[in-house]
């Protein structure tokens, strides 16, 4: 439980922490690593050399690399702390070819640390030379990194993937008179594209694609072959991007109003929604709301789109929301904490009596529900006796800070942290409900970031604080002891 809820807390705090870059980000597209113009960044020095000399190999293989030699041919950064160094020596994994160049980096002058060798191709180092001569951002940018899309040498496809990915949004739409259309749908069409690059693609394609691509990608989210729905929620994104409002009715149908729709299709859906919702104004929110409706009428499902009808202020749904909480069963007991969360940010009037009326309920669910609470309306108290309390309640605290009880689980809005499968939203089949550990979204941490107050985080009682180290040093002083006094064991003749 103990790791469950730091784990939790350093996820709150890196989301809220990251959340305006990455609402900027390209809305449905995951890094993978550090792009060579990142790394080149943090660096301190930066080298093209060539392996001129490797020592024997170890008589014992598994004592692993040993000090290769490199000439240095090009100083791309760092040349005050090289000197008038023309060698380097750096732990080589490899059998190597004498000649072949590669790229070292090396942190901490004057004794610099040098990173393990990446060998290069003359295309590669090409690549590198251009990469840093591009602007630091915008479509200008992305124009260079285009044409590595899928190319031949997977190291310089995976970078330039990495440069659209952490590129903001504006720039890649920015980028729509000099994209490839043609070259754009015949990627998403290849059933071995990795799912994170199909996402980009199905983004671009957002961007310059038409509506004679419907029908095209209509095939894709009807289809029953999970490889033709690989990132989905990009796919759905793109379908609703190309076709406005009307396209709501096919997302409706498939997995909003379906509820024999898988739970990770479901979800994709809402992620495609509450990017529509967020960053593009292609479909009037109150018809993208309209969609969402169709999930109260799923109650093991419902708690997921309750953070998005309170960010959006849709507090038309209030009455239902009060009788999902009220018919909550074993199988959607957790929209509970989320209905409350919803009802302390509601500004109508019934919300307070409302409140009064579910605490009768389930208090424990109130209890869980100020634990964290990321928006408070201040005409409506969090609990029935909030008067009594206000003044002991009262914390300010930073955006990216939560203060929680150690014996609670970290929540936004009642959900767990996701299991992977659900983060693949679309990618894998073995998603299923029962596993119950929602993704809290950037959508999420919206709210959170006009936190103002929070419940309390209890200090330890002094008798805890000082009792449990006195009771672990007595424990080893008695272990000590038995080790030191006990008899050895002899034989006397």
């Amino acid at each position: 439980m103990q790791t469950k809820v730091i784990t939790g807390l350093l996820l709150f705090a890196m989301l809220c922490g990251t959340s305006m870059q990455s609402a900027m980000a390209c809305p449905f597209c995951a890094a993978v690593s550090q792009t060579f113009t990142e790394e080149i960044d943090s660096m301190d020095v930066v080298v093209f050399a060539k392996l001129v000399a490797l020592p024997q190999q170890p008589k014992d293989p598994a004592l692993g690399g040993v000090k290769a030699k490199f000439e240095i041919v090009t100083t791309i950064k760092g040349k005050e702390h090289l000197g008038k160094k023309k060698f380097i020596e750096s732990l080589y994994y490899g059998e190597g070819r004498l000649g072949r160049q590669f790229l070292l980096m090396a942190t901490d002058p004057p004794q610099l640390m040098w990173s393990t060798p990446t060998l290069l191709s003359d295309r590669a180092i090409d690549y590198i030379h251009k990469a840093l001569k591009q602007p630091k951002q915008g479509a200008e940018r992305l124009v260079f990194f285009q044409n590595f899309l899928e190319d031949k040498d997977d190291m310089l496809a995976r970078d330039a993937y990495d440069e659209f990915a952490k590129a903001p949004y504006d720039s890649v739409v920015d980028l729509k008179p000099q994209m490839n259309h043609d070259q754009l749908v015949a990627w998403i069409e290849d059933p071995e594209l990795p799912a994170n690059r199909r996402r980009l693609y199905l983004t671009m394609l957002g961007v310059c694609g038409g509506e004679e691509d419907l029908k095209f990608l209509e095939g894709f989210l009807r289809s029953t072959d999970r490889k033709s729905k690989a990132g989905l929620d990009a796919l759905i994104g793109c379908y609703l991007t190309l076709a406005g409002s009307d396209g709501m009715t096919l997302i409706e149908e498939l997995f909003l109003k379906n509820k024999k729709a898988e739970y990770a299709d479901t979800y994709a859906a809402i992620m495609a929604i509450r990017f529509h919702g967020t960053e593009t104004d292609v479909i009037p929110r109150k018809r993208l709301l309209a969609g969402l409706h169709h999930m109260l009428d799923r109650p093991s499902l419902a708690d997921l789109i309750i953070v998005d009808l309170a960010r959006w202020e849709d507090w038309s749904v209030a009455d239902k929301l009060v009788a999902l909480f009220k018919n909550a069963d074993e199988d959607s007991s957790w929209v509970r904490v989320p209905v409350i969360r919803y009802l302390m940010a509601c500004p109508k009037p019934e919300a307070k009596k409302y409140l009064i009326e579910l605490e009768k309920v389930d208090p424990d669910a109130m209890k869980r529900a100020q634990t964290f609470f990321p928006f408070r309306n201040s005409g409506v108290p969090t609990r029935a006796d909030a008067e009594k309390i206000a003044a002991a309640q009262n914390v300010l605290i930073d955006d990216d800070v939560a203060l929680v009880s150690a014996e609670e689980e970290i929540t936004f809005f009642g959900s767990e942290l996701p299991n992977e499968a659900e983060v693949a939203a679309g990618d894998t089949a073995e998603a299923q409900v029962s596993t119950r550990t929602h993704r809290s979204t950037a959508g999420d941490v919206a709210l959170a970031n006009s936190v103002k107050n929070l419940t309390p985080k209890q200090e330890p009682e002094m008798a805890y604080v000082l009792g449990l180290p006195a009771g672990i040093g007595l424990i080893l002083m008695l272990a000590v002891w038995g080790v030191l006094y006990t008899p050895a064991s002899s034989s006397i003749v």
